[in-house]
C-alpha cells in the first residue's frame, strides 16, 4: 500500500476530547475518526488491524470446536420477554417499534436467539456437546462513552454460546474458553488477568472477566499478593475479622455539630472509624412491584465503603441509583446524621454488612441534625430487612484465601465468560432427549470479547512518546518503506525494495508522499508499524538501506539487495516472539 493513496491523514494534535493515549495515537495515526459519541469509522489502517484480531479470534475458536454463525443484529421483543431481560435491562439496550408496531431491539448479546436455534436443531444428547461462535456489531445505548474504543455505543464482538447435556460439560467449555482467551492475550500482546466478576444481567452462577490491569480502567480489581486471588471489586471476598467483644451498652444522644462525615465524627468523639456506622442511601428498583421504586439504606461499618453490586444482588433489584435528599427525608431519615433507628420502616428497606451485626456499640446518626446515637446494637435498637456482605474490600485488607495482603487495581475489561446454566434455554424451550428418552433443558455458556476494545489495549499497552508500537501479530503492516529520495536513482531504488518486500511475502506500507523526511519519519513512528526500511541517497551511499524495529533506537544498515530477505528475518523473529 502507497501511503500517497492512503485514506486517513496524521494529525501533529490529538483532539481536545481524547483524554487516554491509546485514544490520542489513533485518532492522530489515521486509525479511526469519531462519528458521534461512543460512535466511530474504522479507517484502513484500523480495519486491517481488526482483520488481523478477528483471525487470532476464529483460529482460537475453531480450535477450541467453534462452529461460526451469523446472527441477526435485530431481535423481536418476545424472545427477550420470554427470558425477563425485556424488562430487566434499562435504557441501554435500544428498542424501537417496526411500521407494523411490533416491538424490536437491536442486538447487545444474542443468548435468547442462540437458545431458540438450538430449540429447533438439537433434539438428541448425541448432538452435544456444541459450540457456535460469531464476529458480528453490536450496539449498547451506553450513558457515558469514554476512552476512545474503550467505552463505545456500537461495537464489534466475538461472542460464543456453548451447549451441553450438564454441568459437568459446561465446565470443560468454559475452562477451553479461559485457555483460549489467555492466548488472545498473548497473541495480540495484551496481558490479561482473569477475575471473577458478577454475572449481571447474563444471569448464571460463575462469571469471569479477563482485564487489562492499567490505571485508565473503568473497573476497579482485588489482587492477592500472596495467592492467584483476583476478582472485581464487585464480588471480591475478604476476611473480616471479629469486632472487639464487649456488652451492649445504654443507647445515648450526643451532640455533634457539624460532623456530617465518618472522619469529622471520629475526630470530635475521639474514636476510630470502625467504631461508627455509615449509611449509604439509594433508589431501588424492584421486579415485584411492577417496576417501582423504594428508598434503600445500606449500612456498613465507618471504615468500610458499600458495595452497591452486593446491595442490589442481596435486595434483588433491577438497579440502584443514588437517593436525592428529598427521598431520603420522606422516611424520616436526615441526610449526614441517619440511621435506621426511628424511621418510617414502611418505605425503605434495610441491608446491614454482617460485620455491622456483629459490632456491639457502634456510633449512628440521630436522624436530628448535629446528633448522634451512641451504643446503638443491630437486633437491639433496629432489625435490618437483610443482613449479608455488602462492604467492599480495600487495599490492604486481608485475603480470605492465603491471608495475604489484597491491593486495589484498575483495568479494562477486554472479555468475559459465563457459566448461564438452563435459564435460557428453559425459558425458550430449548431441551434435548437423553439417554432414557426424558427431556432435558440444554445448558448453555456464553463468552465474549471485543475486537475494537482489544485494539484500543493494544495500543495503550505499545506505545512510547513518538506514537505506537503495535505487535505484529496486530499491525496493519509488518514494514514501513519510508523513501527519502532526491534523485531518480534513489526514488527506482526503493521502488523495485518495494517490489521485493511483497514479493518476500511481506505486508508493506510504502511512503512514497512528496513529504519532508521529518513528517514521513514522524509519520512512520506515529504510525507504529513494527519494522522500518529507510531509503535515501544517505543510505545508498553508506552501501544500504537501514532497517530497525520500531521498539529499538539503533537502525542496521543492509545491502539492497539483501534488504527484503533480512527484512523478512526480522519479521519472522517478531512473529515467532508472539507465538
Amino acid at each position: 500500500m502507497r501511503t500517497s493513496r492512503l485514506l486517513g491523514l496524521t494529525l501533529r494534535e490529538a483532539p481536545s476530547d481524547a483524554d487516554i493515549a491509546s485514544h490520542q495515537l489513533l485518532v492522530r495515526a489515521g486509525y479511526v475518526r469519531q462519528l458521534a459519541a461512543g460512535i466511530f469509522s474504522y479507517l484502513p489502517l484500523a480495519q486491517r488491524s481488526l482483520r488481523k484480531i478477528a483471525r487470532i479470534l476464529r483460529e482460537e475458536m475453531d480450535a477450541i470446536g467453534g462452529q461460526e454463525v451469523s446472527l441477526p443484529v435485530v431481535h423481536p421483543a418476545e424472545l427477550w420477554q420470554a427470558t425477563g431481560r425485556w424488562d430487566a435491562i434499562d435504557e441501554t439496550m435500544a428498542r424501537f417499534q417496526d411500521r407494523r408496531g411490533r416491538d424490536m431491539l437491536i442486538a447487545m448479546t444474542h443468548e435468547e436467539v442462540v437458545a431458540h436455534i438450538a430449540s429447533t436443531e438439537v433434539r438428541s444428547y448425541r448432538q452435544l456437546p456444541m459450540l457456535v461462535y460469531q464476529i458480528q456489531t453490536k450496539f449498547r445505548d451506553e450513558l457515558r462513552s469514554r476512552g476512545g474504543l474503550i467505552r463505545v455505543r456500537e461495537f464489534s464482538m466475538k461472542d460464543s454460546y456453548s451447549l451441553d447435556r450438564d454441568l459437568e460439560g459446561l465446565r470443560l467449555q468454559y475452562a477451553a474458553h479461559h485457555g483460549a482467551y489467555m492466548r488472545i492475550g498473548r497473541r495480540t500482546g495484551v496481558p490479561l488477568v482473569p477475575v471473577l466478576s458478577d454475572t449481571g444481567m447474563m444471569g448464571g452462577q460463575v462469571a469471569h472477566e479477563f482485564m487489562y490491569v492499567t490505571p485508565i480502567g473503568e473497573d476497579s480489581l482485588v489482587l492477592c499478593s500472596g495467592c492467584e486471588y483476583a476478582a472485581n471489586l464487585e464480588v471480591a471476598r475478604f476476611e473480616r475479622g471479629e469486632p472487639e467483644g464487649e456488652a451492649p451498652a445504654p443507647l445515648e444522644k450526643v451532640h455533634t455539630p457539624g460532623t456530617r462525615t465518618i472522619t469529622q465524627l471520629s475526630e470530635l468523639l475521639g474514636v476510630g472509624a470502625e467504631r461508627t456506622g455509615k449509611i449509604v442511601f439509594f433508589i431501588g428498583t424492584f421486579p415485584d412491584t411492577e417496576g417501582s421504586e423504594r428508598l434503600v439504606i445500606a449500612l456498613v461499618r465507618g471504615d468500610m465503603e458499600a458495595n452497591p453490586i452486593q446491595v442490589q444482588r442481596k435486595l434483588g433489584a433491577i438497579a440502584l441509583r443514588p437517593a436525592h435528599d428529598e427521598e431520603i427525608q420522606a422516611v424520616g431519615a436526615i441526610p449526614g446524621f441517619a440511621s435506621p433507628i426511628g424511621i418510617d420502616r414502611a418505605g425503605c428497606l434495610v441491608v446491614a454488612d454482617e460485620l455491622v451485626a456483629r459490632s456491639p456499640n457502634l456510633i449512628l446518626g440521630a436522624n436530628e441534625p448535629d446528633f448522634h446515637l451512641l451504643n446503638t446494637n443491630c437486633g437491639r435498637d433496629y432489625e435490618p430487612d437483610v443482613v449479608a456482605e455488602i462492604a467492599a474490600a480495600s487495599d490492604g485488607a486481608t485475603c480470605g484465601e492465603c491471608g495475604g495482603a489484597l491491593r486495589l487495581a484498575r483495568g479494562v475489561e477486554v472479555g468475559n465468560i459465563f457459566q448461564l446454566g438452563t435459564r435460557y434455554s428453559e425459558s425458550v424451550g430449548a431441551f434435548f432427549t437423553d439417554e432414557s428418552g426424558e427431556e432435558r433443558p440444554i445448558v448453555m455458556g456464553s463468552y465474549g470479547i471485543g475486537l475494537g476494545r482489544l485494539l484500543a489495549c493494544v495500543a495503550e499497552e505499545h506505545r512510547d512518546d513518538r506514537g505506537l508500537m503495535l505487535p505484529i501479530s496486530v499491525a496493519p503492516f509488518e514494514v514501513s518503506l519510508v523513501s527519502l529520495a532526491r534523485s531518480g536513482d534513489t526514488a527506482a531504488a526503493a521502488d523495485r525494495l518495494y517490489e521485493e518486500l511483497q514479493a518476500a511475502g511481506l505486508e508493506v506500507l510504502y511512503d512514497d508522499r512528496d513529504a519532508s523526511p521529518g513528517v514521513k519519519l514522524n509519520d512512520a513512528d506515529l504510525q507504529g508499524m513494527p519494522l522500518r526500511l529507510l531509503v535515501s541517497e544517505r543510505s545508498l551511499k553508506a552501501g544500504g538501506v537501514e532497517l530497525k524495529r520500531r521498539s529499538r533506537d539503533e537502525a542496521r544498515l543492509v545491502p539492497p539487495e539483501e534488504a527484503a530477505a533480512a527484512a523478512r528475518g526480522e519479521a519472522d523473529a517478531l512473529r515467532e516472539a508472539v507465538g
